[in-house]
């Protein structure tokens, strides 16, 4: 099997290795898209939320991604992720990124994987070592790491194969929720938003409490728990499961009728309702605010009224802190903000239609957990040749 293996550098893999454009992400909607580093999340880019740029028609063709690119961030705590490009809008890259672009001897979404495996991260961990304040590594430096792969091209696209069905799924899952999301919040819209809906004002509070048990993941090391956190939520909204041990802080406890909230920037809304079953703990972030509804109340609600333009727009004035990056909602400032409260009958009226949705996101979820932990367990075995694709 050796001989049918190389062993060589990424750089060897690589016909194209390029900084990307310097400049600012425009607030216009005119030109090309303009991504950057914080644009990728976990190896997904959501190019709906992607800025423009403007550039020079001229310069334009040299920075422009195309399908089965490769970038991968150069600075900052991202140093080393990346992303693979598949039939991207017009678009050019930040400069604080890097574009590869695969030799046609190699198949770029092997490489793509490779770049996610444990040899390429041992590599990106050593390389930046102990610069903790602002990792950063030069493409050149980051091309240095040691790449295994079939001589065979074909095998390559095999392996890329399989791992992105399996990823390919995940994404179709997602974009599955996110149009299954979008009947609910609108279906909430035209019940209680656009028309003169009956109810009487209250407050949040009067609808929901917020949970603050904590937990310690670390002091159970051995504990597997999910866990709900920010990065994960950009991801595709599937909580990460983790060992106690590697959870660094305390979190909070997710019941089953939770609907998570984040109180971090909320201008970037995220609302999340989670799937706890019994076999493992759930956690969350200290991120998000836990939202339990009361006596009465739906969690369907609750979930459609949190992502409701008119909620949200509210809900992000409300922040405190000075810096743009980390600006938040007090726990109380939520609970103080006025809400009408729709009748008894109306609401479970909601519920019932719009209970569907939900179970079918939740069903959607479970399997993608499932699905990304046979990519996880594929991915070494395949890239590394302990398992064959015929066997896979």
């Amino acid at each position: 099997m050796a001989g049918k293996w190389i062993e060589c550098k990424l750089a060897d893999a690589c016909a194209s290795i390029d900084y990307g454009l310097t400049a600012s992400a425009a607030d216009h909607q005119d030109g090309p898209k303009f991504l950057r580093i914080t644009d990728i999340v976990s190896g997904h880019i959501d190019w709906k939320t992607v800025p423009h740029v403007t550039v020079d028609d001229e310069a334009i063709p040299k920075y422009q991604l195309r399908d089965g690119d490769i970038v991968v961030a150069r600075t900052g705590a991202s140093t080393g992720a990346s992303a693979y490009i598949r039939k991207p809008p017009k678009a050019v890259f930040a400069s604080y990124l890097v574009r590869l672009q695969a030799r046609p001897e190699f198949d770029p979404r092997f490489l793509a994987y490779y770049m996610r495996s444990d040899q390429f991260w041992s590599f990106i961990g050593g390389v930046l070592g102990d610069k903790s304040a602002q990792p950063n590594a030069s493409a050149s430096t980051m091309t240095q790491a040691p790449l295994r792969a079939p001589r065979d091209r074909d095998e390559q696209c095999a392996i890329a194969h399989i791992l992105g069905t399996l990823d390919d799924k995940i994404e179709l899952n997602r974009r599955m929720n996110e149009t299954l999301e979008a009947m609910a919040q609108a279906i909430f819209k035209s019940w209680f938003v656009e028309t003169e809906a009956a109810g009487e004002w209250g407050k949040i509070e009067d609808v929901a409490t917020i949970s603050r048990e904590a937990i310690n993941p670390g002091e159970f090391p051995e504990e597997t728990f999910d866990h709900y956190s920010v990065p994960a939520f950009d991801e595709g909204r599937l909580p990460k499961p983790e060992a106690g041990g590697q959870i660094k802080s305390n979190k909070f406890v997710v019941p089953p009728e939770a609907v998570l909230l984040c109180k971090l920037n909320p201008r970037i809304p995220r609302v999340w309702i989670p799937t706890v079953n019994g076999e493992r703990r759930s956690v969350c972030s200290t991120e998000f605010l836990v939202a339990v509804h009361k006596a009465g109340v739906s969690r369907e609600y609750l979930f459609g009224l949190f992502n409701a333009g008119s909620f949200l727009e509210v809900f992000a004035s409300l922040v405190t802190g000075t810096s743009g990056s980390h600006q938040r909602v007090k726990p109380e400032y939520l609970l103080a903000m006025e809400v009408l409260i729709p009748p008894k009958k109306q609401m479970e009226g909601y519920t019932k239609l719009v209970r569907p949705h939900l179970e079918r996101i939740a069903l959607n979820l479970s399997e993608s957990r499932i699905l990304a932990a046979i990519r996880d367990a594929l991915l070494p075995k395949l890239l590394s040749g302990e398992i064959r694709v015929r066997i896979a």
